[in-house]
Formats: C-alpha cells, sequence, structure tokens
C-alpha cells in the first residue's frame, strides 16, 4: 500500500510469500534487519531532491528502503536505539527516454497519480520483489557509515548504506513526483533535507573489482 501521507509517498512493505520479511545483515550492520517501508526524496522540476550527495552531484529522486533491527518491537522504538534502523538509499536519476526496463520501479511510478491527494492510498498490484526496487543498481558498490534519519527528530538510530550508482529511469515518470499535494493542497515538492556536516564520522567505501 502507497500513501501519501503530507510529506512523501511512503508504501508499507508486506510479509513476502512464505511470511517472513525480506532482511539484511552483514557489513557495518550490528544484527539482522528487516525491511518495512519505502519513501522518497525529491525536487521538483527546477531542482534535483537527493539527500546524499556522490562526488559533488546531486540526483533528482533518493528512494529510502527502511529496515528494522530484529531485536526491537517497532520502528519507533528502533528509531531511540543507536544501532535500530537501517537504510538503504537508492539514487533515482531523470533521463529523456522514452522507454525503461525497470519495471518494478515503474509499477510504483505508474501509481503516484493515485496519490496526489493528501491522505489517499493505493495498492500495487503483483509480485515485488527487493529486486526490483534496486534496479540494476550495482549492490556491491555503496557507501556506509552511521547517521540519522533525515525527518524529525533526526534520531541518530540508522546504519546508512548508499548505492553508489543510480538507477535511471524516463523523466516523464520522474516528474509524477511533482505533482503531488501536501496536507494545504499545496505542492509536495523539495521535500529533502539538505547534507549535513560529516561531524567526523568515518564513511567507508566498498567498491567491486
Amino acid at each position: 500500500m502507497m500513501t501519501n501521507n503530507g510529506h512523501t509517498a511512503n508504501i508499507v512493505l508486506p510479509l513476502t510469500n512464505n511470511g517472513q520479511r525480506a532482511f539484511i545483515e552483514g557489513g557495518l550492520l550490528p544484527g539482522t534487519f528487516e525491511a518495512q517501508s519505502v519513501h522518497f526524496h525529491w525536487g521538483s522540476a527546477n531542482s534535483r531532491g537527493s539527500e546524499h550527495l556522490i562526488n559533488g552531484q546531486r540526483y533528482d529522486v533518493e528512494m529510502h528502503i527502511v529496515h528494522k533491527n530484529v531485536r526491537y518491537a517497532t520502528v519507533a522504538e528502533a528509531s531511540l536505539r543507536s544501532d535500530g534502523l537501517a537504510v538503504l538509499g537508492v539514487m533515482l536519476q531523470a533521463v529523456p527516454s522514452l522507454i525503461s526496463t525497470h519495471f518494478g520501479l515503474n509499477r510504483i511510478l505508474d501509481r503516484l497519480p493515485q496519490v496526489i491527494e493528501y491522505q489517499s492510498s493505493t495498492s500495487i498490484a503483483g509480485r515485488l520483489t527487493m529486486n526490483d526496487l534496486l534496479g540494476d543498481s550495482s549492490t556491491g558498490r555503496f557507501y556506509s557509515y552511521n547517521g540519522s534519519l533525515t525527518t524529525p527528530d533526526c534520531a541518530e538510530s540508522v546504519t546508512w548504506t548508499v548505492f553508489s550508482d543510480s538507477v535511471k529511469l524516463p523523466r516523464r515518470q520522474i516528474a509524477k513526483f511533482w505533482d503531488l499535494l501536501d496536507e494545504r493542497s499545496l505542492p509536495l515538492i523539495n521535500n529533502y533535507r539538505n547534507p549535513q556536516e560529516i561531524n567526523g564520522r568515518p564513511v567507508f567505501q566498498r567498491t567491486l573489482i
């Protein structure tokens, strides 16, 4: 189910076919983390909206796949713990192409016109895998660091994994984000937090050879 919550288009991820949740572990992750939700940050027709910059480049949209440490019962509880959350960041780049092979992501973006109004919701039919969300990003190339949520109260409870590769999507698909409205019926655009100082945090990079 995807919902316009006035801040973003948020997707609550269901259980998998075997009744469990997709999970990630390894690397800097302090435990096993189950996938909970997906949301997006974007700019406007005249601005790019990713919250991370890679080699100084900002992308049109940044997708966040939010995971919760299995040690904690809820996301709210996990957000209070330094090892509580893990977020995968995927950059989406608008290109002039009229054709895209990222069928999973396009299925999501095709439903955005159904959630233009605040608090409106829509279902995304069919099977959707984590690979569908990641597009053709190489999962072996990423940056990782310990940081915070990017929305208030910006709790420092997140192990970030930001993939180096961007996923290219037709600009007409990216443009659907700009039609969404917030709780005041104003355009829901530029819903990103500006990059913050590193403040001495180590940032690790993994690059496949």
